[in-house]
């Protein structure tokens, strides 16, 4: 299949340098490429749902988080270290 690719910037001076390094043409590099992304891309798709664990943080320590002196109070006083 033949198709017209815009590059940006650093992707085209990737390629170059990779180009240069490995001695190969332009169409394996970028076909390479794809497909390597192309399958990670498939494989995020496929994982599960992500849980988190509900842990206790035991009482709350100020009042109402509404005073935000109280809550500064609290969090920079020598008792809370």
């Amino acid at each position: 299949m033949r198709t017209t690719l815009t590059l940006d910037d650093d992707v085209a001076a990737t390629l170059q340098k990779l180009r240069r390094s490995e001695n190969r043409d332009l169409k394996s590099l970028v076909n390479e490429a794809l497909r390597q992304g192309l399958s990670q891309l498939g494989q995020r798709r496929r994982r599960g749902r992500m849980r988190t664990r509900a842990v206790a943080l035991g009482r709350c320590k100020v009042g109402s988080i509404d005073n935000i002196a109280e809550v500064l109070a609290v969090a920079e006083s020598d008792l809370h270290r």
